[in-house]
């Protein structure tokens, strides 16, 4: 599929008006996925749709982000898997699939509470953000969203719509070289990272875009 390339503001627009007229019908709940690569802006990316959807087509919309169900350090430590976090075996999958059942069951029937993850304290959180029950889009991101492996391919079928976004790679290993010295690495250890866990996870990554509905290629950044 060749990628549709666009400014953010671009993208953000056009998946918004996509999304918006999908709930044109009444009493409809559409769950929407954003997937792409290691540091290419995915959760500002589907932020910014959220956003765009309850300002500007007044359509009630809230945030799910797939970071919320990366497993606590406590517990990689017991797996042994500190080393590799991020990879698709380190996250709680089943719990996010779990909890985005629950909310297509919830549409107008009560408030989901869902995690989030806290750079700050480097681990996920729990109820950290809702999800409204009068929500009528609910759009979740995150790296492994169309992938097969590792009991992700259960989640694919629970998205309506997924987009996979993309960015230049010196631009997106840039991101992710600054994203981890902010959590505490030094220069040469944020790139090793980058080298040697984030970019592997890219690759695998790039494969499943062909399972997606659009691919976006973001043009500034």
């Amino acid at each position: 599929m060749a990628p549709a390339i666009l400014t953010s503001e671009e993208a953000r627009r056009a998946v918004a008006a996509e999304l918006a007229g999908a709930v044109a019908r009444p009493a409809r709940r559409v769950l929407a996925g954003v997937t792409g690569p290691p540091g290419v802006g995915k959760s500002t990316f589907a932020l910014a749709v959220v956003e765009e959807l309850n300002e500007r087509w007044s359509t009630p919309a809230a945030y799910l982000p797939m970071d919320g169900f990366h497993l606590a350090k406590a517990q990689l430590d017991r797996l042994g898997l500190r080393r590799r976090r991020g990879a698709p075996d380190t996250f709680d999958v089943g719990g996010y699939c779990a909890t985005l059942t629950r909310i297509a069951d919830s549409h107008g029937v009560a408030d989901v509470f869902v995690p989030d993850f806290d750079r700050a304290l480097d681990d996920p959180v729990a109820a950290a953000r809702v999800v409204p029950a009068q929500a009528r889009v609910v759009v979740t991101e995150g790296n492994y969203l169309a992938l097969v492996a590792d009991g992700w391919a259960a989640v694919r079928p629970l998205l309506e719509r997924l987009y996979y976004i993309d960015a230049d790679a010196e631009v997106r290993r840039r991101r992710l070289i600054d994203r981890h010295v902010t959590a505490g690495l030094g220069a040469v250890d944020a790139q090793h990272w980058v080298d040697t866990v984030d970019e592997p996870n890219a690759r695998l990554i790039a494969a499943t875009s062909a399972s997606c509905d659009r691919v976006l290629l973001i043009e500034d950044g």
